[in-house]
């Protein structure tokens, strides 16, 4: 079974940084983001179109790279969390969670005997096809796979504490943009009440030894984050960057083309 670096880098006490796929399913996606510099990938099936079948063949290609793949399920159910860890995905990522309830849920789904519940399944795409010795793996699966509990609601963050004391939770993901709305003051990330929220997740998640994760979409964000004491980031998402990259560039050659348009004009 290949290390989730994820979980490496945390226990050497290093910042893990991730991304954020919701677009693009390539071959080549997986060495681009390698050479990026990338240490997780979060794979979403929450709000975009991919099957499990495009899943499983994004594990496969990052099988080849030290980026460790997680994906976010749409909603805590144990068919879909099982599943996308039997092809090989390294963690799951819940959407609002909102009680501890939910959060045993999600890791008697995602962890075997005796964190969780999960159907024993071994020597497929998550051990790369190699036979292994079932306790074994069982111990290592366990170890290797990250349960992260987004928070995004108003109860979320008052049933923070329960949250973070289930076992077999590892991680306390904001997602700031729901959060925010669910508080009844979209997208103002200055307010003073997300400001607390954040400093109540960030608390928790250090007071309990979790990660504690955002994904910011700039560089400026970035900071502002990391100044408040998050201790991993998800670094925005595939066609975000593009996107933002594409039109800079786009405006650029316009700008030259202008210019030259202008020169040729002038006879200059």
């Amino acid at each position: 079974m290949k290390a989730n670096r994820f979980v490496q880098l945390r226990a050497a006490g290093q910042m893990p940084i991730g991304h954020m796929l919701y677009e693009f399913n390539t071959r080549g996606i997986a060495q681009i983001l390698e050479v990026a510099g990338v240490d997780f990938v979060l794979i979403d099936m929450e709000h975009s179109s991919f099957t499990l079948n495009e899943v499983a063949d994004l594990v496969a290609w990052f099988e080849c790279t030290p980026i460790a793949p997680m994906i976010r399920i749409p909603q805590t159910e144990y068919h879909l969390i099982a599943r996308a860890l039997d092809v090989g995905v390294m963690g799951v990522t819940a959407p609002n969670v909102q009680s501890a309830e939910q959060a045993r849920a999600l890791v008697a789904a995602a962890k075997y005997l005796p964190v969780g519940k999960r159907g024993l399944h071994f020597g497929g795409a998550s051990d790369d096809f190699r036979a292994v010795d079932a306790l074994e793996h069982m111990r290592e699966a366990n170890a290797n796979t990250t349960v992260f509990c987004m928070i995004e609601s108003p109860e979320g963050v008052d049933n923070l504490e329960a949250i973070a004391a289930t076992p077999g939770v590892d991680g306390l993901w904001v997602g700031h943009w729901d959060l925010t709305q669910f508080m009844g003051i979209p997208g103002q990330f200055g307010h003073a009440r997300f400001r607390e929220a954040i400093h109540r997740v960030i608390e928790t998640a250090d007071r309990h030894g979790l990660a504690s994760i955002v994904q910011p979409g700039s560089l400026a964000q970035a900071e502002e984050f990391l100044d408040m004491g998050f201790n991993a980031l998800s670094y925005s998402a595939d066609f975000f960057l593009y996107k933002a990259a594409l039109a800079q560039a786009v405006a650029e050659v316009r700008r030259l083309v202008e210019a030259r348009h202008q020169s040729l004009q002038s006879g200059t």
